[in-house]
């Protein structure tokens, strides 16, 4: 986007009355003798022009917040309109209306957490008595929202900040749908309104972008990206279990608290209970995940900014924003796709300490979900015809759900794809759901193969990065082309050798200890409530009569503790078979005694084409003395991997075989799935033969 008269931002400079107005503002934030740094002025007085747009690049820690705080006061003070701030998390938005306050501004912000006080902080905004908005990119791109307020503020707004803005991009490393839009939203902004793009993950060819993006006349602030104070580490050849017992062992030696990055959030519950399993169960680590309610993420993130924790074992949730100066380790168990990604990650670390511990527990295992980021987002022309032709077909909106029955796929899929088709407004989003906008689509295979190639280039250098082909903070401040790269001099690369009182591997008893306590649970396997609908035709809730009890699952997803069993099992080693087997008899087991619920029969479902189900029910049989045998499966194509719920709830409806007349709770041991919904069929096929309960042992949940 650019303005009529862009302003001349070449050389901008402070008045005095607008030095004092941010100088008031600094010094509530960092105390009495903080003052801007010249780099910091230089954004603040380019704002303070009408119609400025800048884009900060700046290391993690460099303090750009506080420009947009004092951007905010000095265009205040001038009689212009409130900011606007385009934040991508809750956490962040909460500690952001807590630094505006102290800084003497009036702030609030719009999300899922505080529904209740929409209309009142609507309502403030629009009369002029608050100084600063923020919202999630999805709130933004929400059409009431968007309706009620941005249409109203259009023409009022003083400034309007895009923080981590490398999310505007899709050559970024943590491109959204949602926030694209973000731009839709600057097309419509009154001409003199500022604007303000920051972030510290973008390399030049996503600096371009975004600075393109807000308009030609763009004045682009980059800094150098080196942190001295980050002692980076790779320790490589690990297996998954060897993993976590490194963390246990070594969490202890680690300088004050920090955070355990993981790639799922079976991992951060498997590692909490990993380390609990060797330093007591009142040892003071959480799991923190996306899924966890807002009350509690806040509580946790208090608890780590105050010290309470030693760590937080946490997915990518907790990572943008989130500010603990002294955050004195950061370690990743597995590596995150791009060097950028985890650039960002570890930047957490160190702000405000002289030294702080990197670590990379590296894994080839990491490849395989490395090459899933890569392609997860890259859209399938098909698929998208598909589901245009569904919305062309249609009286009116869509919603989502309705779109996945029209296409046969999946709900996750379809609601990716609606935003990507509205990026290229192809369609819009009412209220009442999705809606065609007559603009043809057309995928643009050059661009997209040139995503593809970025994103594997981007593997290329991590995979350079955990074999240490040179100073590990040159490689990662190079791949976001930094000029200023050099050698840091204090890396595990630099060093020669991980940093000293750390070991390189964990001791034998503390990987048997681990293996061992991860063993002897299982996870909860959640009974389907609800029918599917599309293909399977039922909709709606399944009756009571017909449902699963709460089952259990041996082995979830590439649960660490069962990889090498699971393996040398399908290789047909005897041992391992024994193993799984009496895991399963403890299972069963400890299962009864919380339940009270003992089964009287005990059936196999193998859906893999081999016998494991069946062997282990068998073994069951023998020490719980009960009957029962096999289901049958009737031979057929399987659904592939996208397939929707009511594809393959309606597959397995079909091709379970005739189940005998039974009596009593049956005990019902799966071999394998991903879905669940064998499970469901076979619990409602077997309730209706007579069971009075369907208690599901999953041996393996696969992701």
């Amino acid at each position: 986007m650019s303005t009529s008269t862009p302003p001349d931002l070449s050389s901008p400079q402070l008045t005095p009355a607008q030095r004092e107005i941010a100088d008031g503002v600094i010094t509530s934030l960092a105390g009495p003798d903080a003052r801007l740094r010249p780099d910091q002025e230089t954004a603040v007085a380019a704002l303070a022009a009408p119609g400025a747009r800048v884009l900060v690049v700046q290391a993690t820690g460099w303090g750009k917040s506080a420009v947009y705080w004092a951007a905010t006061a000095v265009i205040r003070g001038a009689g212009g309109g409130p900011t606007l701030i385009v934040s991508p998390l809750l956490s962040l938005m909460r500690d952001q209306v807590a630094a505006a306050t102290r800084g003497g501004l009036r702030a609030a912000t719009v999300n899922s957490a505080n529904i209740d006080d929409w209309a009142a902080i609507e309502q403030d905004l629009l009369s002029g008595s608050l100084d600063v908005l923020l919202v999630s990119p999805e709130r933004l791109a929400n059409p009431g929202f968007g309706r009620r307020v941005l249409e109203a503020l259009a023409g009022k707004l003083g400034l309007v900040v895009i923080d981590e803005a490398h999310a505007i991009s899709d050559w970024g490393h943590d491109f959204r749908p949602d926030y694209r839009r973000v731009s839709d939203v600057l097309q419509s902004l009154n001409p003199q309104t500022s604007v303000l793009a920051t972030t510290a993950t973008a390399n030049a060819r996503v600096t371009d972008d975004v600075a393109k993006q807000l308009g030609n006349a763009t004045l682009v602030l980059r800094g150098p990206l080196g942190r001295k104070s980050l002692h980076l580490n790779v320790i490589d050849g690990l297996d998954p279990l060897q993993r976590y017992a490194w963390v246990a062992q070594e969490l202890p030696m680690l300088p004050g608290s920090g955070i355990v990055y993981v790639l799922t959030v079976a991992d951060a519950d498997r590692l909490v209970k990993a380390i609990r399993a060797l330093h007591g169960d009142d040892y003071a680590v959480a799991a923190y995940t996306g899924g966890l309610p807002p009350d509690d993420r806040h509580r946790l993130e208090d608890d780590l900014l105050a010290g309470r924790v030693k760590a937080l074992v946490a997915t990518s949730a907790l990572g943008m924003g989130f500010d603990k100066p002294d955050l004195g380790f950061v370690v990743h168990v597995g590596a995150p796709p791009s060097p950028v990604s985890y650039y960002q990650q570890v930047g957490r670390a160190g702000r405000a300490l002289d030294e702080a511990v990197v670590m990379l527990l590296a894994s080839t295992l990491d490849d395989a979900i490395w090459e899933h980021f890569a392609t997860a987002t890259i859209p399938d022309p098909d698929r998208m015809e598909r589901l245009l032709e569904a919305l062309r077909s249609a009286d009116g909106p869509m919603t989502v759900p309705g779109l996945e029955s029209a296409t046969g796929i999946r709900r996750g899929r379809v609601e990716l794809m609606c935003k990507q088709l509205a990026v290229d407004g192809a369609v819009e989003r009412t209220s009442d759901g999705w809606l065609v906008t007559g603009k043809p689509w057309t995928y643009d295979a050059e661009h997209y193969e040139g995503v593809l190639a970025v994103r594997r280039r981007e593997a290329d250098i991590m995979r350079s990065f955990i074999r240490g082909e040179k100073c590990l903070m040159r490689l990662l401040t190079e791949s976001l082309d930094d000029p200023r790269s050099e050698d840091c001099g204090q890396c595990s690369v630099c060093r020669g050798e991980i940093t000293p009182g750390l070991a390189e591997a964990p001791a034998i008893d503390v990987v048997r200890t681990v293996g061992g306590v991860l063993r002897r649970d299982a996870d909860i396997l959640e009974p389907r409530k609800m029918w599917p609908g599309g293909e399977f035709g039922t909709r709606g809730r399944i009756p009571p009569g017909a449902m699963a009890e709460v089952g259990r699952v041996l082995a979830f997803a590439d649960a660490p503790q069962w990889r090498d069993v699971l393996n040398a099992v399908r290789s047909g080693n005897e041992r391992a078979v024994a193993a799984l087997s009496e895991a399963a008899v403890n299972v069963v087991a400890a299962w009864g005694k919380s339940s009270g619920v003992r089964p009287d029969l005990i059936c196999s479902l193998d859906l893999t084409g081999g016998a494991l189900a069946a062997t282990l029910a068998a073994r069951l049989r023998e020490v719980g003395k009960r009957g029962g045998g096999p289901l049958e499966v009737m031979p057929g194509q399987l659904p592939g991997r996208d397939a929707t719920g009511g594809t393959e709830a309606a597959y397995w409806r079909d091709h379970l075989g005739p189940v005998p007349a039974v009596q009593g709770a049956v005990l019902l041991v799966i071999d394998e799935t991903s879905s669940g919904w064998p499970v469901t069929l076979a619990a409602a096929a077997l309730r209706e033969a007579g069971a009075s309960a369907v208690l599901p042992l999953v041996i393996h949940r696969t992701a």
